[in-house]
């Protein structure tokens, strides 16, 4: 209740007049919290002039029966809240259609970039011939004209030597970009050749041939510096020569493991082709991709097949494969001593190889793959049957006996036979009586096989 004792200098307000006031400035809903409020109560008095009952006050504030009893109140009360419910739904459905906008915002950057790519001019491929000054360089164009043309700032000058591929602008011809050296997907797929994880360990019976190769093509790679200081050259290449099955490509798969290098193993069959000048391009590809991929190891295999001796009379085929012995020929000789691309030959006949091949400064060193001793069989048979269940004790020695005359892959062979023999018998280990019936059966094909003979190198 509201008492008229009021201070000096307050002024009278009637009851119904300070209600009003107090519900007009006061939210209804948070009242009766406030009007618990000792603070507030003092607060109000002071504005007032009045001392306020505040259980009184509140009760009669916020009483349902006195909200209701004002119509008009309770239905704006209503309208506020169907307002306010009605903002909270647009808010939300705007912040909604705001997500869409980015999306569609990203959509369409996304299209107008494929829009303009499409639409994007293209360029022309030339080929630089000569650096006149810092600025202008002589091109020829795919197309074959020769121009005069300057050069994008972004281009970096010092790389642009004699040969190097450019984009030209297709209105004003100024180099715009470098481009990577054009590679023949036949010498990209010898490049995919992968050496596998082949280690020297997995080689038997030919320690001595194993140091000579890495002599020749691994030391000159990882120290170059010994040649210098006693003042020698290294050797180019290597050939590698003996009968089949004797580990020849086993072996240059083994360097190239072992170096962690790029490895090129080229089919020499491969590279002839019926256009006259398509061998010896490739021959130059070939070269010119393994010396921008330093270290490098090129292996051809079967080079007797363009490595033949030449001779006067032939079909336009043999004067072909003899363009293309020359051409080898001057890549062997326009080889760096002492830089990382080293090659490596593979033949089973070197009784048909061309003199100019084998002379001493193209293939230095001559290394022969002859057929395994016994010490080197043993040492075979032990590496293929570390892996192989055997039931009960495995005389080699009588093996190795019986096995006299098989080279390296026959002695696989004879494993795969007598795991065989283990399979039609349903165990799953093999005993000594499947190698000993391995090898009769592996040495009677043998003899179906031509003797080669040939001279040592």
């Amino acid at each position: 209740m509201i008492s008229h004792g009021r201070r000096a200098g307050s002024w009278k307000l009637p009851r119904q007049g300070a209600i009003a006031l107090f519900n007009h400035h006061i939210h209804p809903f948070r009242i009766h919290n406030l009007t618990r409020n000792t603070e507030f109560i003092s607060e109000l008095q002071f504005s007032f002039g009045y001392h306020l009952d505040s259980s009184t006050l509140g009760e009669s504030i916020v009483r349902p029966s006195f909200i209701m009893s004002d119509p008009e109140r309770g239905q704006a009360l209503e309208d506020y809240k169907k307002s306010l419910l009605e903002l909270r739904e647009w808010e939300a459905k705007l912040k909604t259609l705001r997500l869409g906008i980015k999306d569609l915002q990203r959509e369409f950057d996304v299209s107008e970039d494929n829009i303009k790519a499409l639409q994007s001019v293209g360029q022309i491929i030339g080929e630089v011939l000569k650096q006149l000054d810092e600025e202008r360089f002589i091109v020829k164009a795919s197309s074959g004209p020769r121009y005069v043309v300057g050069c994008r700032s972004k281009v970096d000058k010092s790389k642009m030597k004699q040969g190097t591929r450019v984009a030209l602008d297709m209105t004003t011809l100024t180099i715009m970009r470098m481009l990577p050296r054009e590679v023949d997907p036949m010498v990209y797929n010898m490049s995919l050749e992968d050496p596998g994880s082949v280690n020297f360990a997995g080689i038997g019976g030919l320690n001595d041939q194993i140091r000579e190769l890495r002599e020749v093509i691994e030391l000159p790679l990882k120290n170059p510096e010994l040649f210098l200081r006693v003042g020698i050259k290294p050797p180019k290449g290597v050939l590698l020569y003996g009968p089949p099955g004797t580990g020849k490509t086993l072996l240059a798969r083994a360097v190239a493991s072992s170096l962690e290098t790029n490895f090129l193993k080229v089919v020499s069959s491969a590279i002839v082709d019926k256009y006259i000048g398509e061998s010896a391009r490739l021959i130059r590809e070939m070269f010119g991709y393994a010396k921008e991929h330093e270290p490098c190891i090129i292996f051809m295999d079967e080079i007797d097949a363009i490595g033949g001796r030449r001779f006067s009379e032939g079909t336009s085929a043999d004067r072909e494969i003899q363009r293309t012995l020359m051409e080898l020929l001057n890549q062997l000789d326009g080889f760096d001593y002492l830089g990382k691309t080293k090659i490596i030959m593979a033949t089973n006949r070197p009784d048909t190889l061309d003199p100019a091949l084998l002379r001493a400064g193209r293939l230095d060193r001559k290394i022969e793959i002859p057929l395994p001793n016994e010490v080197g069989r043993l040492e075979i048979l032990k590496i293929h049957t570390s892996g192989v269940q055997q039931e009960g004790e495995i005389d080699f020695e009588s093996v190795v006996k019986m096995s006299d005359g098989l080279n390296g892959a026959d002695l696989r062979n004879v494993v795969t036979e007598a795991g065989l023999f283990a399979i039609k018998d349903y165990r799953d280990a093999i005993n000594q009586d499947d190698f000993n019936k391995a090898v009769r059966k592996v040495a009677e094909a043998k003899k179906l096989e031509g003797k080669l003979e040939y001279q040592k190198l």
